[in-house]
């Protein structure tokens, strides 16, 4: 039987960086590549735009000629062509001649401005102006975004929907990104049964994990599979031995307790190596990390709320990590509308409702109790070597919506 030591959070979290792993690579359509992380640089095969576009619907002119044009002093234009998106002219603009022109449409060889069409009457060829422009008016210059050879994103970038239309732009219809990590979540337990309407039979519980870490893995922008195993040793190597062969991590729920035999770190200790069990943490504790056939186990609590927080603090840096993406808690300040209690040599996570100015934290604070989960949108982090915050204190927050994809 494995014995714990409980480790402290900052050399867990050593441990489990000491061994990060990164995905392979692989190359995609464009069209896939939304909430992806480049694996290569993009270097412009084009200038963006590729001319000399007109900026709005109006009429290509030499600016000059407009100077001192107003309400009270028209000038005339002849109007020679017309061009629409994706056409252009071969004609040239002279002196008070002026061209029909679209919007993204290219500047006619003379003209050097736009004017707007509501500055304007026309009757056939003839155009009135009322109104003037300066030179490069209503042009957007060729290569204005992007300058072909450019290098317009590195690596490691992630792409949001601004990058994927940069990357189109650049000419790019396949993008080199790294893998999506495949995790296996492994559910341990006897008594868990799926979600119903019918009545419970005594000593069952629902299980509500699967549901939770599935969504925080697939937030994490990995690939998530599920199973089940019981509570025999035998029946729980099978399981991780098998998810080891097959896949790129590895999570248990269930069984980590440290007071008693844990079959789940017995078989990572029979089968592997444990990097740590048992953390100075709370909520959460119990957690587990080790390494089975090269591939990361996390080893997360039985207990909703603190495999949840177990998630946060080890496991969703982790997976952000191995598809080249950095990831570090975004820790802002807020002022405590209660007082906090902690001790000396833990680091808490409490659950808090947080705004702009303060964070309350969440009264129900057992690591069971859902809940507290759906009422707060925040951590507050007390260190280790505090002993806690009074009420009106600065407090260190993490929000939840910061630690998404």
């Amino acid at each position: 039987m494995f014995l714990s030591k409980l480790d402290s959070l900052n050399n867990a979290l050593k441990l489990i960086n000491d061994n990060q792993k990164v995905c392979d690579i692989e190359e995609i359509s464009i069209y896939d590549a939304h909430k992806r992380v480049l694996a290569e640089d993009i270097i412009a095969f084009h200038d963006s735009p590729p001319f000399d576009k007109s900026a709005m619907d109006g009429y290509a002119l030499i600016a000059e000629d407009t100077f001192g044009s107003s309400q009270s002093n028209p000038r005339e234009f002849k109007i020679i062509d017309a061009i629409g998106a994706g056409d252009f002219s071969s004609k040239k603009v002279n002196n008070n001649e002026a061209i029909v022109i679209a919007t993204g449409a290219p500047i006619p060889d003379g003209a050097n401005a736009v004017l707007m069409k509501e500055y304007t009457t026309d009757e056939r060829d003839d155009l009135t102006i009322y109104s003037q422009v300066t030179p490069g008016e209503n042009i957007s210059p060729k290569s204005e975004d992007i300058k072909k050879g450019d290098l317009i994103l590195s690596k490691n970038t992630f792409i949001r929907y601004q990058e994927l239309g940069l990357i189109a732009s650049a000419g790019y219809d396949k993008v080199k990104v790294f893998k999506k990590p495949r995790v296996k979540v492994i559910i341990t337990g006897n008594e868990l049964i799926e979600p119903t309407k019918d009545e419970i039979d005594k000593a069952k519980i629902i299980n509500s994990n699967q549901f939770t870490i599935k969504s925080m893995i697939e937030e994490s922008g990995a690939i998530c599979e599920i199973s089940h195993a019981g509570d025999s040793f035998d029946e729980v190597k099978k399981a991780i031995l098998d998810a080891s062969e097959n896949y790129d991590v590895i999570m248990t729920t269930g069984g980590t307790a440290i007071s008693k035999g844990d079959v789940v770190l017995d078989v990572v200790d029979d089968v592997g190596d444990i990097l740590f069990h048992g953390v100075a943490i709370r909520p959460g504790k119990p957690i587990g990390a080790g390494i089975v056939n090269n591939k990361m186990i996390f080893t997360l609590s039985g207990q909703p709320v603190a495999a949840m927080s177990q998630f946060d603090i080890f496991a969703r840096k982790y997976l952000f990590e191995m598809q080249g993406r950095s990831f570090d808690f975004n820790i802002v300040k807020r002022t405590s509308l209660l007082k906090i209690p902690s001790q000396l040599g833990r680091t808490d996570f409490i659950r808090a409702f947080s705004d702009d100015d303060y964070a309350k934290h969440v009264l129900n604070r057992g690591s069971g109790i859902i809940r507290s989960m759906v009422e707060a949108n925040s951590y507050i982090i007390i260190d280790e070597n505090d002993e806690g915050y009074q009420k009106d204190d600065l407090v260190d927050v993490v929000f939840f919506n910061s630690l998404v994809w």
